[in-house]
């Protein structure tokens, strides 16, 4: 059973940066998509980014790119998401998501096996 740990979330200003981190743990990393997800409230959960294994990355819409990167560290089991330049509307819970087995990004929450608690992510103005 894979169980997937946020951490890095705050509180910050408007125009700040977070890293938030997901350690992987229970079951083998290897092969595997990872995403992050978040969920406003009263609002549907929303594809952020995607890594394949071998770190190919896909992202959500067109207000993340250039400001959030993903990426991964394999041998240590845990995916990352550097937010820059952070904005009000980023404001949501952020969940990171692992598919086993897999070799596309995934963009689709229904796509994903596992998921973590959720890591709050406030933006200020």
């Amino acid at each position: 059973q894979v169980q997937l740990v946020e951490s890095g979330g705050g509180l910050v200003q408007a125009g700040d940066s977070l890293r938030l981190s997901c350690v992987a743990s229970g079951g083998t990393f290897s092969g595997t998509v990872m995403g992050w997800f978040r969920q406003a409230p009263g609002k549907e959960r929303e594809f952020v980014a995607a890594i394949t294994w071998i770190a190919s990355t896909t992202y959500g819409k067109d207000s993340m790119k250039g400001r959030f990167t993903i990426s991964r560290d394999n041998t240590k089991n845990t995916l990352y998401l550097q937010m820059n330049n952070l904005k009000p509307e980023d404001t949501a819970v952020y969940y990171c998501a692992a598919r086993i087995r897999a070799t596309d990004a995934i963009t689709i929450a229904g796509g994903y096996d596992y998921w973590g608690q959720g890591t709050q992510v406030t933006v200020s103005s």
